[in-house]
């Protein structure tokens, strides 16, 4: 009797396989991409609210590359990389009761990369460099939600890069980020993004602010100043971020990176620059979002039936 066989398995080659390997071929020249906007130019910015209605207050950020001008149409992996950043927030909401009296708004920021954000996977559980994103997006919020009028509540501000911006070329070598995988420098521009999408999500919902902050980054490629820069089109000598606040003319937030020497004043007034060009593409979103709200509260206001105007009646005094 022939013995049974296994029909949910599938049988092994008799033969040994080897995974597949995704080379260059030898005689193909792959170039760096340059930068064709001018030197104040920002990248393009989509920027929507309200993209989670589970949560109190959401937003949704992302900066488009520019075209591909090195000539690599032929490969499926693109020269320069996205920043998408989605952010939500949750509160104000009471504290336990357990917890100690609190004065003011008690906000916790918490950035996490994806697994999928950058070209080497990144990890679940946040490590050094995510920690220190999240610290420097509660030093630009503190100085701008007003905590006084939100006594005993906490406020939860969760952000998620779904794409990173790189640290320089990937063809500069095969590791992650080129040569430049160790710069951070890709992590200014995606400091920038946190604090603008934060503030959005801010005021969908509804938090008090004294303004909407707007995040910033400039760089110093030789001697010029950039605005917006991205790491694989430039060689970076210095770069700094900041989230300012234009009415007021405040920063609650700088952070400068490299050797900026002379330059270092010039460099801010490039950072802040950026960021005035941020702020009117988050301020064009909160007002669009505003006026969709009210619409819907008006619509919904002509909808609604008036009670007691069916039975009115004249009042008849007898006697």
């Amino acid at each position: 009797m022939a013995l049974l066989a296994d029909r949910r398995r599938l049988t092994a080659p008799p033969g040994g396989t080897a995974p597949p390997v995704f080379g260059v071929p030898p005689d193909t020249h792959i170039s760096r991409p340059t930068r064709t906007r001018k030197a104040d130019e920002h990248r393009k910015i989509f920027l929507r609210t309200g993209v989670v209605p589970s949560a109190s207050g959401s937003a949704y950020y992302e900066i488009q590359p520019q075209s591909s001008t090195s000539g690599d149409e032929t490969f499926l992996m693109p020269s320069a990389s996205n920043l998408k950043v989605s952010c939500t927030v949750h509160g104000p909401r009471p504290l336990p009761r357990n917890a100690a009296f609190c004065p003011n708004l008690l906000l916790t920021t918490n950035v996490k990369f994806a697994p999928f954000a950058t070209r080497q996977r990144r990890g679940y559980i946040r490590d050094a460099t995510e920690r220190d994103l999240s610290v420097h997006l509660e030093t630009a919020l503190r100085g701008v939600v007003i905590g006084e009028r939100f006594p005993k509540s906490g406020c939860e501000v969760v952000i998620t890069v779904l794409e990173g911006e790189e640290h320089g070329w990937w063809g500069e070598s095969q590791e992650c980020g080129g040569g430049n995988a160790g710069s951070g420098w890709g992590m200014m521009s995606v400091l920038a993004g946190c604090i603008t999408v934060a503030s959005a999500a801010l005021a969908d919902a509804g938090i008090d602010c004294v303004d909407l902050i707007s995040g910033g980054v400039a760089a110093l490629v030789g001697d010029d100043v950039v605005l917006d820069p991205s790491p694989p089109e430039h060689n970076l000598r210095a770069a700094c971020v900041i989230g300012y606040l234009q009415s007021r003319d405040e920063i609650t937030e700088m952070w400068m990176k490299g050797e900026s020497g002379s330059q270092t004043e010039a460099l801010v007034d490039g950072a802040v620059r950026a960021a005035v060009l941020t702020r009117t593409v988050l301020a064009e979103a909160v007002k669009e979002a505003t006026e969709a709200k009210l619409a819907v509260l008006q619509e919904a206001k002509n909808q609604a039936p008036t009670r007691g105007k069916a039975n009115e009646k004249d009042a008849i005094m007898i006697g």
